[in-house]
């Protein structure tokens, strides 16, 4: 399926200028994302670490990159000159290896804290215990996390056809950013609340979310 440049301009104009699309590109080629890039699209977001590097050096530099997958620490690296925001950081143990590679390239890389909101055990995040932990860590250490700057919350709802349950976790996200948003650290400035896939999103826009990753109504069905 070719990509659906109407799909593209219907969600640009619901979403307006308050809500940021991250157009899901992963395993999609180049040329795919090149047709959207013409059509005005910036932020693209992907799953694998080597896919993102060989997309990077391929399209155009003006290209802000999300890496939105779950990201294993020894990869960080790779994307650290580069990437744009990192979705999912789950452990504080990766938001070290985050500022670590951050400073080896000279540079803060934006990050938001993926919560686990689903009722799947396979999804990844941070439960609320955790997340107040890695926040309390990051605040009262900060000088420990000078390259990195948390930007607020990241959470995907279960593949659910009960609309009430999609709704209660998303509303327990926006709960949490709400709780967590007025913390202005150095490090720590929430103006993100990213919730909302192809099949949710808009739901998710009812409770507030401002970041919505898109990829099977732009790109069709991944290959």
């Amino acid at each position: 399926m070719a990509v659906n440049k109407d799909n593209f301009r219907s969600i640009v104009a619901e979403l307006g200028s308050e809500v940021q699309l991250i157009a899901v590109s992963k395993l999609h080629s180049a040329d795919d994302i090149r047709q959207l890039y013409e059509l005005g699209q910036r932020d693209f977001g992907e799953n694998y670490v080597q896919e993102l590097v060989d997309k990077q050096a391929a399209l155009p530099s003006d290209i802000r990159w999300h890496f939105i997958g779950h990201l294993q620490s020894n990869k960080v690296k790779y994307i650290a000159p580069f990437v744009h925001l990192i979705h999912g950081v789950d452990s504080a143990k990766l938001l070290k290896e985050i500022n670590k590679q951050a400073k080896k390239a000279g540079r803060v890389i934006n990050c938001l804290l993926q919560v686990h909101i689903a009722t799947e055990e396979t999804k990844f995040g941070l439960d609320e215990s955790e997340l107040s932990d890695v926040i309390r860590d990051v605040s009262d250490n900060s000088n420990e996390y000078s390259n990195i700057l948390i930007q607020g919350l990241m959470g995907m709802a279960s593949f659910s056809d009960d609309p009430q349950i999609v709704e209660q976790e998303f509303s327990k996200l926006q709960s949490l950013y709400e709780r967590f948003k007025s913390l202005t650290f150095t490090n720590i400035r929430f103006s993100t609340l990213s919730m909302g896939m192809s099949g949710d999103y808009k739901t998710a826009l009812k409770f507030g979310s401002n970041m919505v990753r898109i990829g099977s109504l732009l790109f069709g069905a991944r290959k």
